[in-house]
């Protein structure tokens, strides 16, 4: 059974991982929270490195903290920039929440609720390989 989401709960959660998050050349300081459909809720910040290109998107701290914890499923997910407003996933991230959340997630976007299969259409996914290969990765 999905859990029930609370939104509230998602964003207050997403608000207050990233006050920890480590920005100091951007500035831009990025939380967010995911619903797991066992009711857990898993969180990330952005963590920045004088390197750019190795920095950590939030998204990555919360899937890292999502199979840390457990594994599981992504069911909805809130991600906030520094002044709490709703921030859309980059492309990177997005796919990382189709792999662990699927089509049927649901993203809270600056326009409201979207399932990810509006957020990231005609996504690659395991499918598309397994297709290939016909092997599973369950």
């Amino acid at each position: 059974m999905t859990p029930e989401i609370d939104w509230s709960q998602l964003h207050a959660a997403a608000v207050a991982v990233m006050q920890n998050a480590y920005a100091p050349y951007s500035r831009f300081m990025v939380g967010v929270a995911g619903l797991v459909d066992d009711g857990r809720i898993v969180v990330g910040c952005n963590v920045e490195n004088a390197a750019y290109g190795v920095a950590l998107c939030a998204e990555c701290g919360m899937v890292s903290s999502l199979h840390a914890s457990g594994g599981g499923r992504l069911v909805a997910v809130s991600c906030v920039d520094a002044d709490g407003d709703a921030l859309m996933p980059c492309g990177r991230c997005r796919q990382l929440l189709w792999e662990n959340g699927g089509p049927q997630c649901q993203v809270m976007s600056p326009d409201g609720v979207m399932m990810m299969s509006e957020v990231l259409p005609l996504a690659f996914g395991a499918e598309d390989i397994h297709k290939v290969t016909g092997e599973s990765h369950d």
